[in-house]
Parts: C-alpha cells; sequence; structure tokens
C-alpha cells in the first residue's frame, strides 16, 4: 500500500463502516492510486482487475452507444465503490468508467475481493446495501435525462458532484459536462451562462464556482433528493451497531469463472 499523511481508507465511507479488525485486514491490501482527470479506467466489456475505493477522485461511468454517443449512468465518489460487477455474477461491465474529478482511490485485485466477499462478512452486506444504492441512482438519472430539462438536470449533476468533495471549487469543462448529460456543449453553455447571471455559479475557462448551493437545490428536480436519500440511507444501514459486531451473512458470492 503507498503510504500518505493525506490519504487513509477510512476516507471512502464503505470502508469506514467496516470494524476496524475487517480494515485492517484489508489494509496490506489496499493500493493508493492517483487518478488524473479523464483517465479511462475500462472500456465497455473489459475483463476487470480490480474494484476501486474512491477517497478524493470522482469517477463516471458512461453508457457508449454504437454511433459513439454517449451519457452518464452514474458517478462514484468517496460515498462508493467502482466494480460492483465483480461479485453481481459478471466478468465485464456494460459502461465506460472515466475519472471525472482527478484526485486518489484504494484499489483491491478482484480475486482479493471475492475472496474477502464469500467469507459472509460485514464487507458483503456493506457492498451489497451500496449496490442497491447505484441502482438507484442509475435508474433515477435514466428518468431524469428523459423527462426533466436540461437545467435541471445540470443542478442535479453539480449537486451530486458537491456532495463527494470538500470544495465548492470545480475544475471542469463544459464539453465535459455535455458529454456527461448527453447533451450539445451549446446546451450546457446557454444553461451555465443562466446559472452565472443568477449568481448560483461563477464559470471561467473550465473552472467553476459554486455560490449559492441553495439556488441550485431549489433549479434541480426531484431526482437529486431521492439518489441522495438512498445513499444517505445506505450509509446509514451500514452503521448500525447490530451489523458492526459482524454477525450479518447474506449468503456466498460466486467467484468469477
Amino acid at each position: 500500500m503507498l503510504n500518505s499523511p493525506l490519504h487513509h481508507p477510512s476516507q471512502n465511507h464503505l470502508l469506514a463502516a467496516l470494524p476496524v479488525a475487517e480494515l485492517d485486514k484489508l489494509m496490506p491490501h489496499l493500493e493508493l492510486i492517483h487518478m488524473p482527470s479523464g483517465n479511462i479506467l475500462w472500456e465497455a466489456r473489459d475483463q476487470l482487475p480490480y474494484a476501486y475505493f474512491p477517497v478524493s477522485a470522482i469517477i463516471s461511468l458512461h453508457y457508449i452507444l454504437e454511433n459513439g454517443a454517449s451519457s452518464e449512468i452514474a458517478n462514484i465518489g468517496r460515498e462508493g465503490m467502482l466494480g460492483v460487477s465483480l461479485f453481481m455474477g459478471g466478468k465485464t461491465t456494460s459502461s465506460r468508467a472515466t475519472v471525472q474529478i482527478p484526485g486518489f482511490a484504494y484499489r483491491l485485485k478482484a480475486p482479493f475481493l471475492l475472496q474477502e466477499l464469500n467469507r459472509g462478512g460485514l464487507l458483503q452486506w456493506i457492498l451489497l446495501r451500496y449496490s442497491q444504492a447505484l441502482i438507484t441512482q442509475i435508474a433515477q438519472i435514466g428518468v431524469c435525462n428523459r423527462y426533466h430539462t436540461i437545467e435541471q438536470q445540470l443542478c442535479r449533476w453539480f449537486l451530486l458532484t458537491l456532495d463527494r468533495l470538500d470544495s465548492s471549487e470545480l475544475g471542469m469543462t463544459q464539453e465535459l459536462i455535455a458529454n456527461a448529460l448527453g447533451v450539445s456543449r451549446e446546451s450546457v453553455a446557454g444553461v451555465a451562462g443562466k446559472l452565472q447571471r443568477k449568481g448560483i455559479i461563477r464559470y471561467h475557462r473550465g473552472h467553476i464556482t459554486v455560490l449559492d448551493r441553495t439556488g441550485l437545490e431549489t433549479g434541480a428536480c426531484e431526482c437529486y433528493e431521492a439518489i441522495k436519500k438512498e445513499f444517505d440511507q445506505a450509509l446509514k444501514d451500514t452503521r448500525k451497531p447490530e451489523l458492526r459486531q459482524g454477525n450479518r451473512s447474506p449468503g456466498k458470492i460466486l467467484p468469477l469463472l
């Protein structure tokens, strides 16, 4: 494991929910890596050699169409884990994983993760509960992209990103945001300009500062609250005292073939 005085596995909410003894067992196998912006961790249908637990980076999952168009179906930060396909029965994933916000994450080799999950301890319960929240996010974003305005989608996207950071500053170009939402750059520029005129954000050369979070919450649709509520409940469930005693064992996870 790469040591750093600024980072620790407990900065990831899922790892932080583990009892000390279980986290200590994982520590020698967790590798701290830097994730540059735009780095592609894997393409659709790739084999998954690692699971990733972000501590400061944010990773975007994109579904890629045959014509090359794409849209974000989920984003993952310190609240979660990248690689749920490893223990959901699949050897590959249908989406592309790209670093949206640069930072750090801990990665764990797939065979070791499956080995630990098959022990049936609290880690298994935590990751299964997180997977339910992730599925909720994917479904809600699909509905949001179909029925809500670009302004509502952009406000929702800003809020979900802010929830995964300790800052109101975002290094993000309009082109990257447009790719995430699956809309044109011109559409994003128009909405961003409107939010800037309202004093909600300040945008300059790929740098966004959120000035008024309440304004974003007012402009967002119900999808943000639905996603946030699900993740908040998942985190609360993983921290229940009776579960932290390690007596939760949903069953055995089948290994990759």
